[in-house]
């Protein structure tokens, strides 16, 4: 399969941004790969709606990787509440699906851009912000837990995230202490990303390929090379972090999410 030096490129450069950031400041990919995997997509004449989906999957599907690396440290920390992950993982996963295979298929690309841009907006303010959920009651029981996280699997399937902007604000509020709500929260991405990936497949199967080596909505060459990139940096983000004032990056880094938001809303408007 010739992708050709400048897609590898750019898919190399973007991986690696991508990881690097998500050690450094502790945030989900998705909210600059699916812009960025985007624009990269209708360079190559993949219709505009398309391309927006293709990358919201594509950037969900990188999550079964990084998400590995990230639930195993948290782990080695006991930063992870297993019975509130298996709580919650039953929910996510149906959520995960219906949104991959029923409303992902039915929901036009620019729809999507629209509510892309709405989460990533709202995900700069709140960094901008840096506010967080003060504590104000208990977990709810197992079937609680499971409609909470069919909820976050529902909506992180649409936009192609981990999860993270809805369950640590959660966790955080049902008194979950935030290191172990922000472990926990890495331990629910990897059924989020499986179960929307199938959604995903399922719902893009009888698609044509838009390129070579895309599989309905994957684009399986950009899934390889941006996972290996990420996992890669994510590490060298992480040893960063305790030498910077990530503080003042965050606030940074919510500027350009609140352009790549713009640029979204712009293609959700105008395709």
């Amino acid at each position: 399969m010739d992708l050709g030096f400048t897609l590898v490129v750019e898919l190399l450069a973007l991986g690696a941004v991508v990881g690097f950031l998500a050690g450094l400041l502790g945030v989900g990919g998705g909210m600059m790969m699916v812009p960025v995997m985007t624009w990269i997509l209708t360079q190559r004449n993949v219709e505009s709606g398309l391309a927006v989906k293709m990358a919201i999957a594509t950037s969900m599907a990188t999550i079964l990787f990084t998400s590995l690396s990230s639930v195993r440290a948290h782990h080695r920390l006991s930063a992870v509440r297993w019975g509130v992950a298996r709580a919650m993982a039953p929910g996510i996963v149906v959520g995960g699906l219906l949104a991959g295979a029923g409303a992902f298929s039915v929901l036009k690309g620019q729809g999507l851009a629209l509510v892309f841009a709405a989460f990533i907006g709202y995900t700069a303010v709140q960094m901008m912000l840096d506010r967080k959920p003060r504590p104000g009651r208990e977990l709810p029981g197992a079937w609680g837990q499971a409609g909470v996280g069919a909820g976050v699997g529902f909506i992180s399937g649409l936009v192609g995230a981990g999860g993270a902007f809805l369950s640590v604000p959660f966790m955080t509020w049902c008194n979950v202490p935030p290191r172990h709500a922000v472990g926990t929260s890495a331990a629910l991405g990897f059924p989020i990303a499986a179960a929307s990936t199938v959604g995903y497949v399922i719902s893009g199967w009888q698609l044509p390929a838009a390129l070579p080596g895309a599989v309905g909505y994957l684009y399986l060459p950009a899934l390889g090379i941006v996972a290996a990139a990420s996992v890669l940096l994510a590490p060298l983000g992480a040893r960063t972090a305790q030498r910077i004032n990530v503080a003042v990056l965050k606030r940074l880094f919510s500027l350009l999410l609140l352009a790549l938001a713009a640029s979204m809303l712009h293609r959700g408007l105008n395709s």
